[in-house]
């Protein structure tokens, strides 16, 4: 397997010197904001394509698991008293990811004994299950009406927030790199390339499967953690919302489904896109026809997405290269008269 590089760990220090960066040089509050949901949806799409980029189910209930950690957030904010505001609850977001990822493993024991299509249905069912319950639990969450978390004392509002999803982010594009290069990666993409044949050869695809989707869903629902105390206020039908995991999916297909960086492109491009177009035409949702004219030209015109496109296009330049280099060094010499 290989390790990181030297020149891995420079495009590493690069990528996380760059938005750490940009929250401390570009302190105006419509930047952060921009950056903190532009990270929010690329840490979304970096957990999505650990269980749907490198093992080939395309899970549509993430989002779920989302909304689960937000209002997880929200209500030890509310009934634990695990602070008033400040720091104190970033500190509670790993506990919430590890107890989301293990409560997720019954539910991936049952889901993932389906496939493709049916998976997707399943886990889309999901979504709308969690968010009836959200609507209903009053008790706990206090249904239609919301649940709210103080606001905290912080001088610069967005910064800390931004810092958070992008710590959160540079955990998982870590994870997805061991997974890649680890027996584990080897297991999801022999599941996405024939899960038949990989059992067949004693991959233990079940154990692969139900470990990276609990970890996929652990990460999203750390970031709806993050989400819920940065709008203070929260409600099932945006806690639990389609449209964010149509956010969370365009980014990976987009960028190229499993590949590291790939989700990370998508979001750079579709997230500062998608604002400005519910900026000028948010009142009349016009920006969701936008939405349905890039998953189409992602279908017809990079159908695996830029970076694989783009690895492509060069490796074909290469072969090129190297047949032209061949047939120049074996044709034979013309003698000038």
């Amino acid at each position: 397997m290989r390790r990181l590089t030297p020149a891995g760990a420079i495009r590493a220090g690069v990528f996380l010197a760059l938005p750490l960066a940009f929250a401390f040089v570009f302190p105006e509050h419509w930047l952060l904001n921009l950056g903190f949901f532009t990270l929010m949806y690329a840490g979304l799409a970096v957990a999505w394509n650990l269980m749907g980029g490198f093992s080939g189910y395309i899970s549509l209930g993430h989002v779920a698991f989302f909304g689960i950690g937000a209002y997880t957030e929200s209500i030890l904010f509310n009934h634990l008293s695990i602070g008033t505001n400040g720091l104190r609850p970033f500190l509670a977001l790993p506990a919430i990811g590890i107890g989301v990822g293990l409560a997720s493993v019954p539910i991936a024991r049952v889901a993932l004994r389906t496939r493709a299509l049916t998976f997707a249905v399943v886990t889309l069912t999901l979504l709308f299950v969690i968010q009836t319950l959200a609507f209903n639990l009053h008790g706990i969450t206090n249904g239609s009406q919301g649940i709210a978390m103080p606001p905290p004392d912080f001088s610069l509002y967005e910064r800390p927030f931004y810092l958070a999803v992008l710590a959160i982010l540079a955990f998982a594009l870590l994870l997805a790199w061991h997974v890649r290069r680890d027996k584990l990666g080897l297991a999801l993409l022999a599941v996405r390339d024939g899960e038949d044949r990989a059992r067949g050869l004693g991959v233990r695809t079940t154990q692969a499967k139900v470990f990276t989707f609990a970890v996929s869903v652990g990460i999203t629902a750390m970031i709806g953690g993050v989400w819920a105390y940065y709008l203070g206020y929260i409600y099932p039908q945006f806690a639990v919302d389609p449209l964010v995991m149509i956010g969370t999916i365009l980014p990976v297909f987009l960028g190229g489904y499993g590949t590291i960086w790939g989700p990370v492109l998508g979001a750079l491009i579709l997230v500062p896109a998608q604002q400005y177009l519910a900026y000028r035409y948010g009142a009349s949702e016009l920006y969701l026809i936008g939405y349905a004219a890039v998953f189409l030209v992602i279908i017809l015109v990079l159908p695996r997405g830029i970076l694989p496109s783009i690895q492509d296009a060069v490796a074909n330049l290469r072969e090129r290269a190297r047949r032209r280099a061949a047939f120049d060094a074996g044709a034979p010499k013309r003698v000038q008269p």
